[in-house]
């Protein structure tokens, strides 16, 4: 008996296209809600991504073409440009550390010529290099690249339950036209 009133009352329910619309929209829209701004969320996150690589890429390119001395100038000017590519120029949250590292086939290691650093918690020496070992290419004896680190924090517009994200680049190239490039170490010379 009871089973059979259970049935038809759920029936009943099933059948009834009587409702409210104001309950159906307050129901729904805040899931709708949440996933347009989810979807513009990820969508930004992932183009901020493409953006620093890409920024990462064109200051390894400009230094691998430079054939004079690089210097503090220079590299506060590649700053200026990550900051300008990534629209990160209010935020100061861009972090970015060039490289030349040389690697010597009799030693089995790289050794660094010169590095500088613009906001990374950690200077780059001979004695911390080896930790970057599985990251850096395989090259002959002698061979220079160009490491370029960058770092950029992705703060997400909108708040769905997504924590600020570490956007960080390592890219390197081989100097273009001398066979490497040199630091002007500010005492009118320079150091290889």
């Amino acid at each position: 008996m009871l089973t059979r009133l259970l049935k038809s009352r759920f029936k009943r329910f099933a059948q009834d296209n009587s409702g409210s619309i104001t309950v159906e929209f307050v129901l729904a829209m805040p899931i709708l809600f949440w996933s347009f701004m989810a979807a513009y969320v990820f969508f930004d996150g992932y183009r901020q991504s493409a953006v620093t690589l890409k920024a990462a890429y064109t200051i390894s390119d400009l230094v691998s073409r430079e054939t004079s001395f690089i210097d503090d100038d220079y590299i506060d000017s590649m700053l200026n440009l990550l900051q300008l590519m990534t629209d990160a120029s209010s935020s100061g949250d861009v972090t970015m550390r060039i490289s030349v590292i040389r690697w010597d086939q009799d030693d089995d290691r790289y050794y660094l010529d010169w590095s500088a650093n613009r906001g990374f918690s950690e200077e780059l020496t001979n004695a911390n290099l080896n930790d970057l070992k599985d990251r850096l290419p395989t090259m002959p004896d002698n061979e220079r690249v160009i490491l370029v680190e960058t770092n950029n924090v992705f703060v997400p517009l909108f708040n769905i339950g997504m924590d600020d994200i570490n956007l960080s680049n390592f890219v390197f190239t081989r100097p273009r036209f001398v066979s490497q490039v040199p630091w002007d170490n500010g005492e009118g010379g320079g150091s290889a």
